[in-house]
C-alpha cells in the first residue's frame, strides 16, 4: 500500500514510522524544509518539501498514484483543504483527516473528502468510556464523515441479548457485529454464537441503525 502523510510533525512521523516497519510504501510531505532535513536523518522514507495545500505540490508528490492519504498537520483548517483536494482533484481512495480541536470535527465528513476523522481527546474520552461503561453503547470511531460508527457495549447481565444467539437477535442490516471480546480472548461472532454477560461486543453501525442496535444490546 502507498501511503501519503502530509504533516511532518511528531504525528505524521510516528504514523510513518509504524507504517514503514509494516512493509508499506510511505511519502512524507512538509512545507519546512528545516524539519525536512531533519526527519530524513531520523526516517527512511520520502521525503517532500511541499506544502500539501497546493494543488501543484501534491501534483508533483505524485498523489494521483496512491492509496491512502492521510492528513495529520496541526492545523484543521489545512487538514481540511489536504483532504478535499485529495478526494477532488486526485480521486484518492481514501482519506484519513486528523481532528485537532473537537468543536471542528462536524466539519470532517464526506463534504470535503473525508473517508474516516480521528479526534485525539475524542478517542481519549470514548477509551475512558469503554474502561469504565457496561451497559451503555460507546463510539469508538467514525466513518464516512460520520454515517457510520465503530461502537462498542460491555454486555450488562440484564441485557436482552444474553443468552441469546446472534442470529435470533434481530440486528438491523445496517449494522454487523464485528467481534467480541469474552474474558481477554476474541471470539470470531457467528450466527449460532450465543452472547454472555460482560461480553465486549463490537459493532459497525450506521448512524440511523444506532438506536436499534441500542435497544437489541442495552435495552433502552
Amino acid at each position: 500500500m502507498k501511503v501519503a502523510i502530509c504533516g511532518g510533525g511528531s504525528v505524521g512521523t510516528t504514523i510513518a514510522r509504524d507504517l514503514n516497519a509494516s512493509g508499506h510504501e510511505v511519502l512524507v510531505l512538509e512545507r519546512d524544509p528545516d524539519v525536512v532535513e531533519r526527519r530524513r536523518k531520523e526516517l527512511d522514507v520520502a521525503w517532500i518539501p511541499a506544502d500539501a495545500c497546493e494543488v501543484a505540490s501534491l501534483d508533483a508528490a505524485g498523489l494521483s498514484t496512491v492509496d491512502v492519504v492521510v492528513a495529520a498537520t496541526g492545523d484543521d483548517e489545512d487538514n481540511l483543504v489536504i483532504s478535499l483536494l485529495a478526494k477532488q482533484e486526485f480521486a484518492v481512495p481514501r482519506v484519513v483527516a486528523r481532528v485537532n480541536h473537537s468543536k471542528n470535527q462536524w466539519l470532517f465528513n464526506e463534504g470535503w473528502g473525508v473517508d474516516i476523522s480521528v479526534s485525539t481527546p475524542q478517542l481519549i474520552t470514548a477509551i475512558v468510556e469503554e474502561a469504565v461503561s457496561v451497559g451503555s453503547l460507546v463510539r469508538l470511531l467514525q466513518f464516512e464523515g460520520g454515517a457510520a460508527h465503530l461502537v462498542e457495549v460491555t454486555l450488562a447481565p440484564e441485557s436482552p441479548a444474553v443468552g441469546s444467539e446472534i442470529a435470533t437477535l434481530g440486528i438491523p442490516r445496517e449494522a454487523a457485529i464485528v467481534a467480541i471480546v469474552r474474558d481477554d480472548h476474541l471470539v470470531v461472532p457467528r450466527s449460532e454464537t450465543v452472547l454472555q454477560s460482560g461480553d465486549e461486543v463490537l459493532v459497525v453501525v450506521t448512524q440511523d441503525a444506532e438506536p436499534e442496535v441500542r435497544k437489541v444490546l442495552v435495552g433502552a
